[in-house]
């Protein structure tokens, strides 16, 4: 086998390569990629599917002078291999490695960070304006896959590209499939033209042209396209309403057909949109049998594709079990999810109640207000979101649920650390985010039974809730077979003391025991309280160990900066009570990837620090304690 990506540093050695070599360079890639994730885990099916159109856009632009945006950027794993990362690629994920994303900071080649969808064409269009606005001529290309247009965000962008730039090209990098297979009517639209017959006869008849007239057949072959499905959509197609000139459908695997046609965009004095049709996993026959489970996962076989077998359910799945049993009892039960079906686990509830069950695409905003419509008719909707994508719906939950106090439960997956997913998927902010908002109730389980238990608390609030939980499994608390209703607002106190008081929230809980058990070894007397409820916070017990302990100390998985730390210092100054507080948590910075335990011992969330902090006031304490005997 050829081994053309071992002399690749950077784009530029792409460039001296013939077609054919470059062919066998795609095959190389997959090899490489297939390999490679295999050890650390990834995103492999996405990235399958974009190796031609990842080098034939390399092979024909010239980063970093011109600028490619990827939307999401699960997909850039190429383009790292073409940006002088190829020796890098196999720490992908990993502690100190390569991010999983784009990262501005690791080179000068990603030119926009990303980790959420629907950014790339506002972001480009940014830059083409700035771009115009400076006298400039380099290029700006934006990739977005057919799930990114379920998104509102690029329907914005659309809105203003053909009124604020006349140069931008747009690569509709059409597979299908965000995570899960794409639902909606642009979803249908795209469907409606890749399958028309005269796609297949345009594709066949471009592969001819291009291979007896090269690059000047491209034009021809993009017009043709073109008129055909106007003809098959009607006088006006979707994007030619938002002013851009529309190419394809193509196959985004055609090599030869990809380099011609990026070649005649780039001469285009318009903004330009091509719908390039590609296959999620190419090349890796597991990942194109269960195009879901290879969107991401951990490390693989790479000749068979299997994975560690699942052995204890995750918090996402205890969410989903629990939901069936609440919804077959209360048919006004319904589960709401954005494009995430599989990383909630609602894919466990939609064959029990596939009427009630509502996958609104990349459209977290929407989904949101879609719950809140819902409440309103007296259904209870089970919003399930991640807390890093829920940040997106901030103003719905504000204006369009708490404001009306309707009763929507936001089930937020990865409350926490996300580890090798890295910062833009970080669980980090939603206490701060939602502890402010009137009306809205917060609650964190310890364990997976009261996980449950706070549904079934949520489902008889009359008003808004949230739950965070984390990511993975939990301490493999079995679940009651009917769960309870929580007292609202009562913090858990597993364990009484005098001297020092630890609240451990939510998966920090075992942290305020070992913290306990350690400090009775000494001879400190140390009480230990399962907090329950951000909001509303347990004044009482709170205020109770503040006036009766000489220090407080908090542990959570969340930033600092108005966590619930913070509550707990809010409610102790409104007392009037000074008892001195240690709060654990994470930083005022962005958290990079790497394994949980690790970030956990780098930024102090641990025993250890916590015991770091308390030491001051422990040797109080014990001097108070000597006077007072």
């Amino acid at each position: 086998m050829s081994n053309f990506l071992e002399s690749i540093e950077s784009p530029a050695d792409l460039k001296i390569l013939s077609i054919p070599q470059l062919i066998e360079l795609a095959e190389e890639v997959r090899e490489r990629l297939i390999h490679s994730v295999a050890k650390t885990g990834g995103h492999i099916g996405p990235n399958l599917g974009v190796v031609e159109l990842t080098i034939a856009m390399h092979y024909v632009f010239d980063t970093p002078r011109d600028s490619f945006v990827f939307d999401v950027s699960h997909q850039a794993y190429v383009h790292k291999l073409l940006t002088g990362r190829a020796k890098r690629i196999e720490t992908i994920r990993q502690p100190g490695g390569l991010n999983g994303f784009m990262l501005r900071t690791e080179s000068e080649h990603d030119s926009f960070g990303a980790g959420h969808a629907g950014t790339a064409l506002s972001a480009a269009l940014g830059m083409a304006v700035a771009r115009d606005c400076s006298g400039g001529s380099e290029h700006i290309v934006a990739l977005a896959g057919d799930a990114a247009f379920t998104c509102g965000i690029s329907y914005e962008a659309l809105n203003n590209i053909a009124s604020q730039t006349k140069r931008m090209i747009i690569v509709l990098n059409d597979n299908a499939w965000s995570i899960d297979k794409n639902v909606g009517a642009i979803a249908s639209y795209f469907h409606k033209i890749v399958t028309h017959p005269r796609f297949r006869y345009l594709h066949d008849r471009a592969t001819g042209l291009i291979e007896r007239f090269g690059g000047k057949a491209a034009s021809h072959v993009a017009r043709k396209a073109e008129e055909s499905v106007k003809g098959l959509l009607g006088p006006s197609m979707l994007f030619e309403e938002f002013g851009l000139d529309y190419y394809g459908p193509i196959d985004g695997h055609d090599l030869p057909l990809l380099i011609e046609t990026f070649r005649f965009l780039k001469t285009q004095n318009r903004p330009v949109i091509l719908h390039a049709i590609t296959q999620k996993g190419k090349g890796f026959q597991p990942a194109l049998e269960k195009q879901k489970k290879f969107h991401g996962l951990g490390p693989y076989d790479p000749d068979t594709g299997e994975t560690v077998a699942a052995g204890q359910k995750t918090y996402s799945e205890v969410f989903a079990e629990t939901l069936v049993h609440l919804a077959n009892k209360d048919d006004k039960i319904v589960a709401i999810t954005a494009a995430m079906p599989n990383g909630t686990a609602l894919d466990l509830f939609r064959p029990h109640h596939p009427k009630r069950y509502f996958d609104v695409g990349i459209a977290e905003e929407h989904a949101v207000i879609f719950a809140a419509g819902m409440a309103t008719k007296g259904y209870k909707p089970f919003c399930a979101i991640y807390s890093t994508f829920l940040q997106r719906a901030f103003d719905p939950i504000v204006h369009d649920v708490a404001l009306q106090e309707l009763q929507v439960v936001f089930c937020m997956d990865r409350g926490g650390l996300s580890g090798d997913d890295g910062p833009t998927h970080h669980g980090l902010f939603d206490i701060s985010y939602l502890r402010s908002i009137p009306n809205l109730m917060h609650m964190v389980p310890k364990d997976e039974d009261e996980l449950a238990d706070m549904m079934q608390t949520a489902l008889l609030h009359n008003g808004p809730s949230a739950i965070r939980y984390p990511r993975g499994t939990g301490p493999g608390t079995p679940l009651k077979p009917t769960p309870i209703a929580l007292e609202i607002g009562c913090a858990e106190v597993l364990q009484e003391g005098s001297d020092i008081a630890i609240f451990g929230l939510g998966a920090l809980l075992p942290m305020a025991q070992q913290m306990a058990a350690q400090l009775q070894r000494e001879g400190l007397s140390a009480a230990v309280i399962n907090p329950r409820f951000v909001k509303p916070l347990d004044r009482q017990v709170t205020e109770r160990f503040g006036r009766t302990c000489g220090l407080i100390v908090t542990f959570e998985d969340h930033v600092l900066a108005g966590g619930y730390g913070s509550a707990v210092l809010e409610a102790l100054n409104a007392a009037g009570i000074t008892t001195p507080v240690v709060r654990v948590g994470w930083p005022d910075s962005f958290i990079e990837h790497g394994r949980v335990d690790a970030l956990r011992q780098k930024y102090g969330i641990s025993v250890e620090r916590a015991m770091e902090l308390a030491a001051p006031f422990l040797e109080s304490i014990r001097q108070e304690r000597l006077i007072t005997q």
